[in-house]
């Protein structure tokens, strides 16, 4: 590693003390303190990954989390392991059979959705919960599983305070509008394209 002199030195501090005055002033001119609706999208690897991330983040303040799974409940995760060491503090629902394509039933599938869609309205009521994930929400709602406009209506309306993620591709355009935050995730690379298979610890 080079040798930084005195005066590239010097020159480095006065340029971070400007910038963490413009970024001093930023942070405190946010007041707004309010529950959050989050939408985690797109084709990239992470996006269920990102809310579990969150909910480990909420659960060490100590406020409580609750999940319900829409679509790929049927899978036994890691993640459902090791949140379930929170006891009560994580409430967990997998409610989904399945993707489509390994269903192959739509009664079944809508049938489905609609019970996980009631559990989310119980847990989002629910004001013991600081942060409720509704892992593939996203996929419902693409195959109309469910009432888009009813759904967003009740994200909306959710009671103050209440985080709320929303995960899956394809978020509809509405609940983008309607979100806090939504990030896309990009696929540059994966490894599925190279022959290697979903493995314990990386994709469940």
């Amino acid at each position: 590693m080079r040798e930084i002199e005195d005066r590239e030195a010097e020159r480095h501090k006065a340029k971070m003390a400007k910038r963490k005055a413009v970024q001093d002033a930023e942070v405190a001119d946010k007041n707004v303190e309010k529950g959050l609706l989050i939408v985690n999208t797109g084709p990239g690897k992470g996006k269920s990954t990102a809310a579990f991330g969150l909910a480990l983040r909420m659960l060490g303040h100590g406020r409580r989390v609750g999940i319900v799974q829409f679509i790929k409940g049927a899978w036994h995760t890691g993640e459902k392991d090791a949140l379930k060491r929170f006891g009560d503090q994580v409430e967990w629902h997998s409610m989904g059979e399945g993707f489509t394509w390994e269903t192959q039933d739509l009664k079944r599938d809508i049938a489905a959705a609609k019970r996980a869609w009631q559990k989310a309205l119980e847990l989002m009521a629910e004001p013991s919960f600081g942060l409720v994930i509704l892992d593939e929400l996203n996929i419902a709602l693409r195959y109309d599983y469910l009432d888009l406009d009813a759904v967003v209506a009740a994200l909306k309306g959710r009671r103050a305070g209440l985080h709320v993620v929303v995960t899956g591709r394809n978020a509809k355009p509405q609940l983008v509008e309607a979100a806090d935050l939504v990030t896309e995730m990009g696929q540059v690379k994966h490894h599925f394209s190279a022959g290697v298979k979903a493995q314990k610890g990386v994709e469940f």
